[in-house]
């Protein structure tokens, strides 16, 4: 295991350097170790696993390392925090990069870190399409990722949540950038009743990224579930997408076979151009990141 463990970190180096220290070092099965996975956060490593439990040669290596480590088991409720296994702690939130792009990560946050690291090429596609004088909507915004990568290409942002904490927590990646975040607008609340209300309002974006969570319940109890409902999603944004204007789809719901989701997305948006967009280099295993590029014609 330990040779498997510092081949897969070896293989992805090249992309490491004072621009980018936030990538996931190990991926599973395509590097040999089924449902392991190690991601680095600027030398702050997390160590996930599906089945509950670490292999205790896994634990022996990892705390062989110079760095600070933390085990999330997947198959926990979302909110349980990483647990801390080696090397000094790091209980209080720090900044990583990606591409150049400062974000605040907390190892003691539950589920996520702050930033899901299969969206680096995305991120990066959505910078290059953004730029002075457009508008970007970033719903399910999570931290603001997104917005942050369009707000530096200089667009004006909308970043749209139903969590203040994570709101709050996309300003602090704004200023972590140095962005002003009252240059932009920041919404609370239901991705849906928000289109809604863009589309009556007139309100239309240069591009919009619609990359929700696979289930979730919006403040009044309704239940979203990408395999029934992503096509209504793109309907929605569809209409507030200016012509010319752009949308990035993603899913991560494995149930969701590749071809029914672009069918979704094709049905819901007419008189556009599909491209399906591949995973970053360093995922070798599960290709279960679904995303595609419309371009409103």
């Amino acid at each position: 295991m330990q040779h498997k463990l510092e081949n897969a970190i070896e293989k992805r180096s090249h992309l490491l350097d004072e621009q980018t220290n936030a990538l996931r070092l190990v991926d599973g099965v395509g590097d040999g170790l089924p449902d392991v996975f190690l991601e680095t956060f600027a030398s702050h490593w997390v160590v996930s696993t599906r089945d509950g439990r670490l292999h205790p040669e896994i634990r022996a290596w990892l705390q062989q390392q110079a760095h600070s480590c933390y085990w999330k088991r997947l198959d926990q409720h979302e909110k349980e925090n990483p647990q801390h296994i080696a090397g000094p702690k790091q209980d209080e939130p720090f900044i990583a990069r990606e591409s150049g792009v400062n974000y605040k990560i907390h190892l003691q946050a539950g589920y996520s870190q702050g930033i899901f690291l299969d969206q680096r090429l995305n991120r990066i596609r959505v910078r290059e399409h953004s730029g002075p004088g457009k508008t970007v909507l970033n719903t399910f915004a999570y931290t603001g990722a997104f917005s942050v990568c369009a707000a530096l290409a200089g667009a004006t942002t909308t970043t749209l949540d139903l969590s203040q904490i994570y709101l709050d927590w996309a300003r602090d990646n704004f200023r972590a950038n140095d962005l002003a975040p009252d240059d932009h607008y920041f919404c609370k609340g239901d991705t849906f009743h928000w289109l809604k209300r863009f589309a009556r309002q007139g309100r239309t974006f240069d591009g919009i990224i619609l990359d929700p969570p696979t289930f979730s319940r919006d403040d009044k109890g309704k239940v979203f579930r990408v395999e029934k409902d992503y096509g209504r999603l793109v309907e929605l944004a569809y209409a507030c997408l200016a012509p010319g204007g752009w949308m990035l789809c993603c899913t991560n719901c494995r149930k969701l076979d590749p071809r029914d989701f672009s069918r979704m997305v094709r049905d819901a948006a007419p008189s556009s151009t599909i491209t399906a967009l591949d995973m970053p280099e360093e995922y070798t295993g599960e290709n279960y990141l679904k995303s595609l590029w419309v371009q409103k014609r």
